[in-house]
């Protein structure tokens, strides 16, 4: 089978090449380094959006662009995560960032056993987990731009909206890790 490639797949390839851009931003001794990696990673939302989008109303839905587009997602957030651990230094941030990054290995292999054993929607994504990824994805948003505006605690509002999203991101885990032994007391 050929790989398929079309246009949401190249956009979830460009969002894979933006991870090494916000990357090497991130670094740059630059006094807007923040904007531009905050713009970086919005852009990278974007098309994780758009993607999504144009293969259901397009139907240029293929198997090869069902397996990447999570790969993207997780990638973007473990690495900015990590990225952002090392920069502010504190355990308040890599607590919640640890919970997040392990969650997401861990629902990833259980998807690929689920897969193995012909059981693998009974772990699809679920409303729960869309709620995790937009309060993690606001929440990274915030924290890479870290900068109060308008008076507004950015930082703050970044480490409050990751708690929540480490919160859900628990919850949701639980989620499928019990839809999953239910499918595995039934066989």
């Amino acid at each position: 089978m050929a790989i398929q490639f079309n246009i949401p797949t190249n956009l979830t390839l460009l969002r894979i090449a933006l991870i090494p851009l916000l990357a090497v931003v991130f670094y740059l001794p630059w006094q807007n380094a923040n904007v531009a990696c905050t713009l970086i990673f919005f852009l990278a939302g974007v098309t994780d959006w758009l993607d999504g989008y144009l293969a259901r109303k397009l139907k240029l839905e293929t198997p090869f662009g069902a397996f990447l587009d999570p790969v993207a997602d997780k990638l973007m957030v473990a690495i900015v995560l990590v990225l952002l651990v090392q920069q502010q230094g504190s355990m308040y941030l890599a607590i919640p960032a640890a919970i997040i990054i392990g969650r997401e290995i861990t629902i990833a292999s259980l998807r690929e056993w689920m897969a193995e054993i012909g059981k693998r929607a009974s772990v699809k994504v679920s409303q729960l987990g869309k709620w995790k990824t937009t309060s993690q994805m606001l929440s990274i948003g915030f924290l890479l731009y870290r900068e109060d505006v308008f008076g507004l605690p950015t930082n703050l509002i970044g480490y409050s909206l990751l708690y929540v999203a480490a919160v859900l991101t628990l919850w949701s885990m639980m989620s499928y890790l019990s839809a999953a032994l239910t499918v595995i007391n039934e066989q």
